[in-house]
């Protein structure tokens, strides 16, 4: 008998140590993909800066994944509105400086911290390009439908709402093709990697979620729904074979975790536990 959790568990594993290349998130936020980005730039932040970014927009549930300092956005003739919370990013460099007349090469690192575009006056997103509705998966729908599940749809996040208990998805019409995915699939991966969030509530499976960066719970609860998607994408045969985009998610999250890969396989039980109890609803 196949064990599909397993099956795609290596499959990840394998895809994260072949490097799967970047994340990108399969719909716009006011104009661009998931990555935050640079609004003097234009360029993706990267490494760990991704992960503490996403936890802001999370946090703060921003429509936005633009970010900038208060001098960028200042050169933008856009204001920062007074009382605003900044968020942390981390610059890492290598210098080198002359010691016994040989080259001596130290690592810096330089925090500095970012204001979203929701937080500044004076800004005018870009237009998003409007894909239409995603083609509709039967049993996907039927699937979650049976959960009882709240699905809200509306603006560019995607999020499980724990106080309220509902899930919120971006409109369909945001999400755009990519390389290694239609619009449908991503649409339904999403959707799926929210509903193992919404498994761990209290009153289900009691899974410690965590706060935002900096927190170990956090991000191993991202690994748990990113492999509860993967598993789900499996079982409803939504996707042929893992794509690198669960790869990629993953790897980034094992990233803040010390990229510690035990914890990939703690988290592909409790995922189990989730698609076992949904699949039991």
């Amino acid at each position: 008998m196949r064990d599909i959790y397993a099956e795609t568990t290596n499959s990840i594993i394998k895809s994260i140590e072949d490097n799967p290349g970047k994340v990108i998130l399969p719909w716009q936020r006011n104009g661009s993909s998931g990555l935050p980005v640079n609004i003097d730039t234009d360029n993706s932040y990267r490494g760990v800066n991704i992960v503490m970014l996403w936890c802001a927009i999370e946090e703060s549930k921003y429509s936005s994944n633009t970010f900038g300092t208060y001098k960028q956005w200042g050169k933008k003739d856009c204001q920062v509105r007074k009382g605003e919370k900044a968020s942390p990013i981390i610059f890492y460099k290598e210098l080198f400086v002359e010691e016994d007349g040989k080259q001596k090469k130290i690592p810096m690192l330089r925090s500095s911290t970012v204001f979203n575009a929701d937080q500044v006056d004076g800004y005018e997103p870009p237009n998003i390009e409007d894909h239409g509705p995603v083609d509709r998966i039967k049993a996907a729908d039927a699937f979650v439908e049976r959960t009882k599940a709240t699905i809200l749809h509306g603006g560019s996040a995607a999020y499980y709402h724990r106080k309220r208990d509902d899930i919120t998805m971006p409109d369909e019409q945001r999400f755009f093709d990519t390389q290694t995915a239609t619009r449908t699939e991503s649409y339904y991966s999403t959707l799926l990697h929210e509903l193992t969030h919404w498994s761990g509530a209290e009153h289900r499976l009691n899974r410690e979620k965590g706060r935002c960066f900096g927190d170990d719970k956090y991000a191993f609860e991202e690994l748990i729904a990113e492999l509860g998607a993967a598993f789900l994408c499996a079982k409803l045969t939504i996707e042929k074979e893992p794509r690198t985009d669960h790869a990629a998610y993953i790897a980034n999250w094992l990233e803040a975790l010390k990229g510690d890969k035990k914890f990939i396989f703690s988290a592909a039980a409790r995922a189990q536990d989730a698609v076992d109890y949904l699949c039991e609803l």
